[in-house]
């Protein structure tokens, strides 16, 4: 059995195959992405294999590669069954992603020409024996050259397919930016709006669809938010991102996960090293942290971030072992998108609302379209905000509510990840404080001992939490209090509203199974909220007991007894879950924003 070499970083579809790489066959697809339609738009978040696919799509039908097609796609599924239309075609692509987005108005549209012309240039230059006709280039109208390019395919028996990959770069720079930046702003409006270059390009694309010999266009990008903008410049395109057969055109199914780390265990164990891991616990923490993607409300399968998989197996087959940090850091920036929801208005309580629970963003619809300056300037309900961070790929479809309504959820511990960071630099902006409140958390791994969190939640942070927009005071209030200080995804998978049975757990911190070497308590924690007014009691009255008086009080007592039964039912079943022993359980009452008190259970 030969080791298999997995494709992280690579987008080339030549050099997978070629260089026997592993690659996920999708070439299925392409004769019902032929059926869907001529003009094509294909939207996912960053780094979900996009442009792999439109490298397939090159291969498939560049007529110049028509004798490497049994190489490259003998042994795929399109290979036993192709379309009449495979090599049939001159194909150019574009790249916005490489055009420069920076600068005034003026160096953005000659970056974007010397793109287009660069183009255009290879064009020619790779199919310079099919052309009869002469292309000129024009240094400062790419337009003008598009237009040469056109007449020129015209004067041939073939028709040209036009790939364009991140379409949206530039509303994406500014959506970045934008929102303190008006000259970003004006720099958008001025590419986009009225005669702007980047409108006008598109109107020269559909143009060239009308019968000068461009045929098809697919069109990829992370969000619709250019398509409102540039709709009177190219209104031709079909958006197929939403359909069901092309939920997982990109992205990988638990099924293909688990054969492939069902090899690498057979790998190992033929290259005699030790087996420190086995495919069930490596797919478990797979599932958890990087599955439960859907893009169609009427999709049945999630889809693992194809990026983080194969980061993942690459690690687990260099090193023996998952990689340490889970959250690959080339998807980072992507809390760049849940900084500008976050710093709009009401923005943090959707952040707050999409942490609470699986099914409690709900809206009536996607948002289809909007262009920037709705982004920037208009009032941002929440349908749109949920929207974008649909598009983003930081929430994801979760099937349908009442009246039809539309559920989005967190997809995976990841994106979770990204939630829990970001509250936690909102609510505690000091890095000193942070660092403090890190190694208390530590404590609570090692010791179980919850008192120094404790003592901090009551004398800092109820103070922050209880004093938010959204004025939310209750057991959430306290969940949220733990959440942001006891994440941790280097050693635990925490999962707060964790199904078991007969209800949800608070929050759950469960070791993750690569790391269970490591000296770390399994963790249930169940919460209940008790209000001053029915304690009986003032806060200064309340703020002068001790824990072990306050615990004693009746109203509190029996709290604690409720969460108390809640945890023992609940650690039951996530010990025969995860093959627990020693899970460690706390029962949490809130007096108000005022007091926290606590009962440890051996669950």
């Amino acid at each position: 059995m030969s080791n298999m070499k997995f494709p992280y970083g690579l987008s080339d579809f030549a050099t997978l195959i070629q260089d026997g790489y592993w690659y996920q066959d999708r070439t299925e697809r392409i004769a019902l992405l032929e059926a869907a339609g001529r003009q094509l738009i294909f939207i996912r978040p960053r780094r979900f294999g996009k442009s792999l696919l439109l490298s397939m799509l090159e291969h498939y039908y560049d007529l110049n590669r028509a004798q490497d097609f049994d190489a490259l796609f003998g042994r795929l599924a399109i290979g036993q069954s192709p379309t009449p239309l495979h090599n049939q075609y001159f194909v150019m692509k574009w790249d916005f992603s490489l055009v420069q987005a920076q600068g005034d108005l003026r160096e953005i549209e000659a970056a974007l020409h010397r793109h287009l012309n660069d183009c255009i240039q290879a064009f020619v230059l790779r199919y310079r024996e099919q052309l009869t006709e002469l292309v000129t280039i024009h240094p400062e109208n790419a337009l003008s050259s598009w237009q040469s390019v056109l007449m020129a395919v015209s004067q041939t028996p073939h028709k040209l397919y036009l790939l364009i990959d991140e379409y949206d770069n530039f509303a994406n720079e500014v959506l970045m930016a934008g929102a303190h930046s008006s000259q970003a702003q004006d720099r958008y409006q001025a590419l986009l709006y009225g005669e702007g270059l980047l409108k006008t390009v598109f109107k020269a694309v559909k143009a060239g669809a009308g019968g000068l010999g461009l045929d098809r266009v697919f069109i990829t990008g992370v969000s619709p938010v250019v398509l409102s903008d540039m709709t009177s410049g190219y209104n031709v395109g079909e958006s197929i991102y939403l359909e069901p057969d092309f939920n997982d055109l990109c992205g990988f199914t638990e099924a293909e996960v688990a054969t492939v780390l069902d090899h690498l265990a057979q790998e190992r164990g033929e290259d005699g090293a030790p087996a420190v891991w086995s495919p069930a616990a490596a797919l478990e923490t797979m599932r958890t942290f990087y599955n439960g993607y859907r893009f169609s409300e009427d999709a049945t399968a999630s889809l693992y971030n194809p990026t983080l998989t194969l980061y993942f197996l690459k690690a687990l087959q260099r090193h023996g072992e998952p990689p340490r940090r889970l959250l690959d850091e080339n998807l980072a920036m992507d809390r760049g998108k849940l900084i500008y929801i976050a710093d709009l208005p009401h923005g943090e309580a959707l952040l707050v609302q999409a942490l609470s629970g699986d099914a409690t963003v709900t809206i009536p619809e996607l948002a289809r379209r909007f262009g920037v300056a709705e982004v920037l300037a208009a009032t941002k309900d929440q349908p749109f905000m949920a929207s974008l961070l649909y598009y983003f790929g930081i929430l994801t479809m979760a099937g349908e509510g009442e009246l039809g309504k539309l559920i989005l959820k967190i997809p995976n511990l990841v994106a979770r990840a990204l939630y829990v960071e970001r509250l936690r630099e909102r609510w505690l902006p000091d890095a000193a404080e942070r660092d403090w409140t890190r190694s208390q958390a530590e404590q609570v791994y090692l010791l179980g001992d919850l008192e120094p969190l404790c003592d901090f939640i009551e004398q800092r942070y109820f103070a922050v939490l209880s004093n938010r927009d959204y004025r939310w005071v209750n057991e959430l209030l306290v969940k949220f209090a733990f959440l942001t200080l006891l994440f941790d995804d280097r050693l635990y998978m925490a999962m707060s509203e964790l199904e078991a049975r007969r209800g949800y757990v608070d929050l759950a911190l469960i070791v993750r199974p690569d790391r269970r070497r490591i000296q770390a308590l399994d963790l249930l924690l169940e919460f209940k909220y008790l209000g001053l007014k029915e304690l009986g009691l003032s806060g200064a009255q309340v703020r002068a007991l001790s824990r072990a008086d306050l615990a004693a009080v009746p109203a509190v007592a029996a709290k604690l007894d409720e969460a108390q039964a809640q945890a023992l039912t609940y650690g039951a079943t996530l010990g025969e879950q995860h093959g627990l022993t020693d899970l460690r359980a706390f029962a949490v009452v809130a007096l108000g924003v005022e007091r926290l008190v606590w009962r440890v259970i051996q669950a």
